[in-house]
């Protein structure tokens, strides 16, 4: 399983993520992006800073 903590990106965020892949954390990251960061377009950098963040939960 995957794991990412919006929290390392937007430290005033409490939501993390669990997904068996990188691709399913994303897309959910992306949905709260918008949803609840206001956030219209999710820019490269944020995407490569997400990805970087994605732990491996064992």
């Amino acid at each position: 399983m995957k794991q990412f903590s919006c929290g390392d990106v937007v430290p005033t965020c409490t939501r993390t993520f669990v997904a068996p892949t990188d691709e399913e954390i994303l897309a959910a990251v992306a949905a709260h992006a918008r949803a609840d960061h206001g956030l219209t377009e999710i820019p490269a950098h944020l995407v490569d800073e997400v990805r970087r963040r994605i732990r491996n939960d064992a």
